[in-house]
């Protein structure tokens, strides 16, 4: 989320807005961004990351202004449509605000019954009559914290003649449904469509008839039925013509709901500024994990081949557009398999063999260095969180001046004083780093005895490099990366403000320099401040602790910490938990509370930092699942299972309910008694909602969802990545088969490599040649199978099924697409 521009002014005398942005799936705010105080030209710079959790229609941005006095004012909004976000993937993009009303506002389908019939009147004259069946909705969005829907049905036309117009009035309503956003209606209604005509006519229809009702639509509207006095809220609406019935008198389907078309045509599209977003959105299937053997199996023996660059993931790689692109479903794979160490020493090795200055070792974005950034940031995550976090949360919460560039100093500071507090501040950070060693996880420290292995080989001449190829990653790449931007790295919600900003910035600086180790400090900085402030750090102990804390994380035979028993902080939060032991259900019996889970207990308190209402045992979890919406009319509801209750408990969105499901599942899936059944529902009133059995104690009725892998650091789908893969390696296919031509080549002449395959490294031409082979075979193997299963599923599917309601643009892309390709008709 990159920054807003001419934004309207405020109506008040100083013009200036304080705004922040929000992300949101439908209707459904998932993330939100810091407030940017007093600007019309807002810059966010935050990242947000989310497995999507459920289906949606929009992913939508809406820019607030803060009010203190009242309800905070939406200044417009973006809203892509899923089938529109591959446009945009992976590249800034310049949005236009829309206007924000009711009537764009909608999300949800509803699934209609039609049936149109002939009746013959008792004076023998023929009508045609229309029972409309109104079934079920399901999403419709929660309007401040409620939905109590209903729907209206209207038949209109250009003139209408009913027989009996008190009876049949043009526009009829459901019962209210309340507290559910999945109604269940079931309500039928009758129309007279068209005016009696005398009984000799021999079509169904004659022309005077089909006219009319080819004008004529049948409308369904939902609503949200409000106690405020500003009346019902209007939810989504459903237009059908019923010139599609003269085909068929009878037509049932699943609709998605439409916004009401008369939004305010009078504004100018640029009357609201517009938002830089650069969206990253991917969607893969997944098979089951026997179709990815072949190309997984060859994958995973890349540390093995020789020279690792004719490996599958060392060519990948090189096919790739961008470094990363390739290393992070490589990183997760290997980790995934534990063959991470391994891999990357053959490809550092194999890099610093080719490296000809040691001052330059693993300073380029190569596969080795932006694989050991992706693991760093996997693996090391907990580590920044109880190294880093506590004092940047300091700096943030103490906000002292420490801008030392005389040009840049605001009225009334003291340079003096803002480089003592730039002192202290870097002297902590600094000795928070070098004292952390034993904490470094087991798998960075393995790496980098492996990186300082190879450079000591490489270059014996020069004593320093065995250093210095470990601090360009834990330094340069790791730490100095995570103190300049701690909200990419989770220590900060939000990018913080400017001032801030600015002393970390000159913090990150000074802390890369220190861990740099190079021979003339000073001269690294061009700015004179910056080298003037770093006279303070020119002492030999500085040096001395930076070599100590990089020969303790580069050992080798470094024994296991798993055994330090210092709680590691996994996620809290603000959700709301019901009451336990209570008969009855309404609003009072839930209440929020600051929850908090670590690798030991998972507990609950009135607000942050107080004592604990209650501890749960991780080992007492015996399973975490979703609760049925049914329940107690409450969305985005878990429960956390214990031997002698359960605990309800509401997230504020779907994505953190997910987040919490998938750690709280994570961390217990060890116990030795989790539940293989559960109850999808509440016990209320005496008996489970699910199974209607009386005794709270009764055994679950459905199965437990499939567990994640046991281990805490991560959670990856080794299937879900080799997929990923899978689509790279297809999507750089050119790339490929470019690259066996150059072994071909190579191969044949022996010569100086032509220079239109001077862009690949093959060290070995038939062996290069041989896994590329295989991978080639693998990928149209896997090419096959998805296109099968597109066929098949084309087959299956039905337009208008509660899958695939009517109005799915992208199912109806598919299918054009589908039609393009295959003799199948739908």
């Amino acid at each position: 989320l990159g920054e807003a521009k001419n934004l309207p002014t405020y109506p008040g005398p100083n013009k200036m807005r304080d705004c922040y942005c929000t992300v949101n799936l439908d209707q459904e705010e998932v993330f939100r961004t810091k407030i940017v105080e007093k600007s019309l030209c807002p810059f966010y710079g935050e990242d947000f990351y989310c497995e999507i959790p459920r289906s949606f229609r929009h992913l939508s941005f809406y820019i607030f202004d803060r009010d203190v006095f009242r309800r905070d004012s939406i200044i417009g909004k973006v809203a892509i449509q899923k089938e529109d976000l591959q446009k945009y993937h992976n590249r800034d993009t310049w949005f236009q605000l829309q206007h924000v009303d009711a009537d764009s506002e909608v999300q949800g389908k509803v699934h209609l019954e039609l049936r149109l019939s002939e009746v013959i009147t008792d004076t023998g004259v023929v009508c045609h009559k229309l029972a409309t069946r109104v079934l079920e909705c399901k999403g419709l969005p929660i309007v401040n914290g409620q939905c109590d829907p209903y729907a209206t049905v209207t038949l209109a036309g250009p003139y209408r003649q009913v027989l009996k117009t008190e009876e049949l009035p043009f526009s009829k309503k459901t019962k209210v449904k309340k507290k559910t956003n999945n109604p269940q209606f079931d309500e039928v209604f009758y129309f007279e469509v068209t005016r009696p005509c005398s009984y000799n006519k021999k079509s169904h229809f004659d022309i005077e008839d089909a006219d009319e009702v080819d004008k004529m639509e049948i409308r369904v509207d939902l609503w949200n039925a409000s106690n405020l006095k500003f009346g019902d809220e209007f939810l989504g609406e459903l237009r059908l013509p019923l010139k599609f019935l003269r085909q068929s008198s009878s037509y049932e389907a699943w609709y998605f709901l439409q916004p009401r078309d008369n939004g305010n045509k009078s504004l100018k599209p640029d009357d609201l500024g517009s938002l830089r977003l650069n969206v990253v959105y991917t969607e893969d299937h997944v098979f089951s994990s026997d179709y990815y053997s072949p190309l997984r199996d060859l994958l995973l023996k890349s540390a093995d081949v020789e020279p690792v660059s004719a490996s599958a993931a060392h060519v990948l790689g090189e096919v790739c557009r961008e470094k990363q692109e390739a290393a992070i479903p490589l990183v997760r794979l290997f980790l995934h398999y534990g063959k991470i160490v391994p891999f990357i020493s053959a490809i550092a090795n194999a890099e610093v063999k080719r490296t000809q200055d040691p001052n330059t070792i693993f300073r380029g974005n190569s596969l080795t260095s932006k694989c050991i950034d992706e693991t760093m940031k996997l693996a090391g995550m907990h580590y920044l969180q109880v190294t880093l976090k506590p004092i940047i949360d300091e700096i943030c919460q103490l906000h002292k001046p420490c801008e030392i560039d005389p040009v840049k100093l605001k009225d009334g500071e003291n340079l003096e004083n803002n480089r003592e507090n730039l002192r202290q501040f870097v002297d902590r950070i600094f000795t928070v780093i070098t004292k952390s060693g034993v904490s470094c996880p087991t798998v960075m420290c393995d790496i980098f005895f492996s990186l300082r292995e190879s450079a000591a080989k490489r270059f014996q001449g020069d004593p320093d490099v065995r250093y210095t190829a470990v601090s360009s990653f834990i330094f340069l790449r790791f730490f100095a990366p995570a103190i300049l931007s701690p909200n990419l790295f989770q220590l900060t919600p939000h990018h913080p403000d400017p001032q801030t900003s600015r002393t970390l910035t000159l913090i990150s600086k000074t802390i890369q320099t220190l861990g740099s180790l190079s021979k003339s400090k000073s001269a690294n900085f061009k700015e004179s401040y910056m080298a003037t402030f770093y006279d303070y750090f020119n002492e030999q102990k500085y040096a001395d602790a930076v070599k100590n804390f990089l020969d303790l994380i580069s050992s080798s035979g470094r024994r296991d910490h798993k055994s330090i028993e210092q709680p590691i902080l996994l996620k809290e939060g603000f959700m709301i938990k019901r009451a336990q032991g209570r008969k009855r259900f309404g609003m009072k019996n839930f209440k929020k509370r600051w929850f908090r889970l670590t690798n030991h207990e998972f507990t609950y308190q009135k607000s942050k930092g107080d004592h604990p209402l209650c501890s749960i045992p991780i080992e007492n979890i015996l399973a975490v699942e979703k609760l049925e919406e049914e329940s107690f009319k409450m969305k985005n509801m878990f429960q956390v299972i214990q031997p002698e209750r359960v605990l309800y408990i509401q997230a504020n969105n779907c994505v953190e309910a997910k987040d919490w499901i998938d750690i709280l599942t994570k961390v217990s899936q060890c116990n030795k008694k989790r539940l293989t059944v559960y109850h999808p529902s509440a016990y209320l009133n005496g008996h489970w909602l699910c199974c209607k059995a009386t005794a709270d104690n009764t055994p679950g009725c459905t199965p437990c969802t499939g567990g994640l892998p046991a281990n805490i650091q991560l959670d990856i789908d080794g299937d879900r990545e080799t997929e990923r893969i899978y689509s790279l390696f297809n999507l750089y296919m050119p790339k490929l088969e470019k690259m066996q031509e150059a072994c071909g080549s190579k191969s044949v002449y022996d010569g100086p490599e032509q220079e239109e395959y001077s862009t690949f490294i093959i060290d070995d031409p038939k062996e290069t040649y041989k896994t590329l082979k295989q991978i080639i075979e693998g990928v149209g193997t896997l090419e096959q199978e998805h296109a099968q299963y597109k066929r098949d599923k084309f087959k299956k599917t039905k337009y208008g099924s509660q899958e695939h309601p009517i109005g799915d643009k992208s199912f109806q892309s598919y299918i054009r697409q589908q039609s393009e390709i295959s003799a199948h008709s739908i």
